[in-house]
């Protein structure tokens, strides 16, 4: 199987893994309730763990990272660097309008982006990580953890020498991040973003 095939093979899985809705599926599978209902209304952990607690939001985390983590992998381990992001980033895509919605909307991507990067950069990914826990633990702000992480990638990519579709694929991923982010950066702008709780508090309907 040629070089291209593979990857376009691997393009196409990323997406309908990333279209999974693991948060949607977990929560109704649980409580028989849908988490669109509550808080922001869209299916990524924050909102489940908003809306659900640490019991449901640490497995879908987890379940988001891994469909980035799974086709970046692949990619770069099958066919080269190109071949890792563009399969995590079709993951993205995915979480982002998943088919198995009728490609309404998903997630903001900022697990599945990590998930790409511990795929085909895992020194990139895990700095990202802890970027991302220093700033959240600082101000409590999952949204502005999620920004300056994402504005984060392009350069640690850079700085670390990463080969140019990793770094191509940060410079994305954070335009990425910051246009999914336009309301909680208005938000943050006039102080009114809404802190995380780490305890169960259920959200006000959507």
């Amino acid at each position: 199987m040629s070089d291209v095939v593979t990857t376009v093979l691997l393009v196409d899985g990323g997406y309908l893994l990333g279209s999974v809705p693991f948060g949607l599926w977990l929560v109704r599978w649980r409580t028989g309730d849908d988490v669109r209902r509550h808080g922001s209304g869209n299916i990524g952990a924050t909102n489940v763990w908003r809306a659900y607690g640490r019991r449901y939001g640490i497995p879908v985390i987890l379940f988001d990272v891994a469909k980035g983590l799974v086709p970046a992998l692949l990619g770069a381990w099958l066919v080269n660097d190109l071949a890792g992001v563009l399969a995590g980033g079709a993951a993205m895509a995915g979480h982002w309008r998943p088919i198995y919605l009728g490609f309404a909307r998903g997630g903001k991507t900022v697990a599945t982006t990590g998930g790409t990067f511990l795929g085909v950069a895992p020194v990139v990914g895990a700095l990202a990580a802890v970027i991302w826990l220093t700033v959240f633990g600082l101000f409590r702000y999952a949204s502005l953890a999620s920004i300056v992480t994402a504005c984060a990638l392009p350069v640690l990519a850079a700085l670390l020498g990463e080969p140019w579709p990793v770094v191509a694929f940060g410079a994305a991923a954070a335009v990425a991040v910051l246009l999914l982010h336009r309301a909680n950066i208005g938000r943050l702008r006039k102080g009114t973003e809404n802190r995380f709780h780490f305890g169960r508090r259920r959200s006000t309907p959507a």
